[in-house]
């Protein structure tokens, strides 16, 4: 299935091939202040419907994973990084989908401050 995604203003829309049964919620320092739940998949399966320049970066700690965020409304849709192997990963944060039910979803909890 394909699901539609964008931050709130619209400069950033996506689309993203899979269905999200499991999503996590980190409490590290950044996601715990942002409150996305994240969807792992593989990049490839991310297609963005707006220019990427349309999306601002934000790195910090190991420059590890890109957090794509909105520069207008300020929303998180998206991050970019690498699994373990090195396969370029997308992290979807599911609240920017449409069509989603949050409350069906599996969430687990990740320790990600002991990081």
């Amino acid at each position: 299935m394909t699901h539609k995604g964008s931050c709130h203003c619209g400069q950033i829309a996506f689309e993203v091939d899979g269905e999200p049964t499991k999503v996590l919620a980190c409490n590290c320092s950044i996601c715990s202040r942002k409150g996305s739940l994240l969807w792992f998949v593989p990049r490839d399966t991310l297609r963005l419907l707006t220019p990427d320049e349309n999306a601002s970066t934000y790195l910090f700690n190991k420059h590890a994973i890109r957090h794509r965020f909105c520069p207008t409304c300020g929303i998180h849709p998206y991050g970019e990084g690498a699994d373990p192997s090195g396969q370029r990963m997308a992290a979807v944060n599911v609240r920017c989908l449409e069509d989603i039910d949050l409350a069906a979803l599996a969430v687990e909890h990740f320790g990600g401050r002991s990081y």
